[in-house]
């Protein structure tokens, strides 16, 4: 299920902490951006309904955690950009990313070694 932009939010403070109380999670949003403690929690509760995040208790506090992984969120998420956006062409994705961004020679390099990767596996 792809998340929503708040819900990936939180997901990441999740992947970062591991394991996150309501206002810990709260504590790192709050960080960037103005966020009140029972909009966090409300998210919390619709992201466990939606199975994104797991949760224990440990004395009166509910612990999260991610019960998806981060590299299944980034390829669900990769997957249908280039879908919606890019009509599923990968290449009109990455000319675009590359034509609007000055890549690093180390980026650069690590995009050969994935193309040179790529092409021995096929």
């Amino acid at each position: 299920m792809k998340p929503t932009e708040s819900e990936l939010e939180i997901l990441q403070v999740l992947w970062t902490l591991g394991k996150a109380s309501v206002r810990q999670v709260n504590d790192e949003l709050s960080k960037v951006r103005d966020i009140g403690y029972t909009t966090t929690l409300k998210l919390l509760q619709i992201m466990f309904d939606k199975k994104l995040v797991s949760r224990t208790e440990e004395g009166r506090y509910h612990v999260y955690e991610a019960a998806v992984s981060e590299q299944a969120t980034q390829q669900l998420l990769v997957d249908k950009f280039v879908d919606t956006a890019f009509r599923g062409s990968a290449m009109k994705l990455v000319m675009q990313a590359l034509g609007n961004h000055q890549a690093s020679q180390e980026e650069l390099d690590a995009i050969k070694k994935l193309i040179a990767s790529m092409e021995q596996q096929s």
